[in-house]
């Protein structure tokens, strides 16, 4: 077990070195990206604020807990762009142009070789200001010390549930080759995970969070953070990402059926 993890981890760590010596090369865009990254912060939170600046709450929030959750949803944002985003366009890539057929060669997982390979270093170095109001809004709600000892276990949970439901979505690019439209897809889906599950009603809430559990991905981890008494959220997530690798196991090996690869 402690080869294999070794193993990973070097190949890993020559996967970050390799993305960090690219962006070094292109250094006006790697500005770009953190200057479109910090809008992007101060972005979701001003709007959260200037909601707040005309009501007193919105469902059972007040301005604190509903800036906690949208700080936890920007440290999350956070490592899924530093470390998965960039993958699923290569993916796409990979599959149009029959690149994926030297991925399905290398003796390593293909899922970790698939999505892991990517790392964008610009937003990985811009690691201030999420996780800075993220600590700020955690003090301003008087977090016990359990909530603090959860909190960068319970980003990553979500990190992970996060990614996996967008690699089951993913799979799509099998069947449709041209996945443009599926990575559109799958980043409307991942806005939709950035509010609470409360902000949807009747259909909607149902099929975000028991069919198709995004709203979990964010909503889960903060209301146990909030309150542990809220724990079945937690279980709830957590078979929710049971079910999702499974299904992941599935269309994973249908997909592979149906691509058709450069030696086809």
């Amino acid at each position: 077990m402690r080869q294999l993890v070794s193993r990973y981890w070097g190949v890993y760590t020559r996967f970050l070195s390799t993305c960090f010596a690219a962006a070094s090369t292109y250094r006006l865009h790697f500005v770009l990206l953190i200057i479109m990254d910090q809008l992007f912060y101060f972005s979701m939170l001003g709007s959260v604020d200037f909601l707040y600046n005309h009501v007193s709450k919105i469902g059972a929030w007040h301005r604190s807990e509903f800036m906690f959750f949208i700080a936890f949803i920007l440290a999350v944002d956070h490592l899924h762009m530093s470390f998965v985003s960039e993958s699923f366009w290569e993916f796409a890539f990979d599959i149009r142009t029959g690149r994926l057929d030297f991925v399905l060669l290398r003796p390593l997982n293909t899922l970790f070789s698939v999505f892991a390979r990517q790392i964008r270093p610009a937003t990985l170095i811009n690691f201030v200001t999420p996780w800075g109001f993220l600590i700020y809004y955690g003090r301003q709600m008087q977090l016990d010390l359990g909530s603090w000892i959860l909190l960068f276990p319970m980003v990553l949970f979500s990190l992970v549930l996060l990614t996996s439901i967008e690699i089951l979505v993913s799979m799509l690019m099998f069947w449709t080759v041209e996945a443009m439209g599926i990575n559109f897809l799958r980043i409307q889906i991942q806005s939709v995970s950035r509010w609470p599950e409360f902000i949807y009603r009747g259909f909607a809430n149902r099929l975000f969070t028991v069919v198709f559990p995004i709203l979990l991905v964010g909503s889960a981890p903060v209301y146990v953070l909030l309150d542990h008494g809220r724990w079945p959220w937690a279980l709830a997530a957590f078979v929710a990402l049971v079910v999702i690798w499974a299904l992941i196991g599935v269309f994973w090996q249908k997909g592979l059926k149906a691509y058709e690869s450069a030696s086809s």
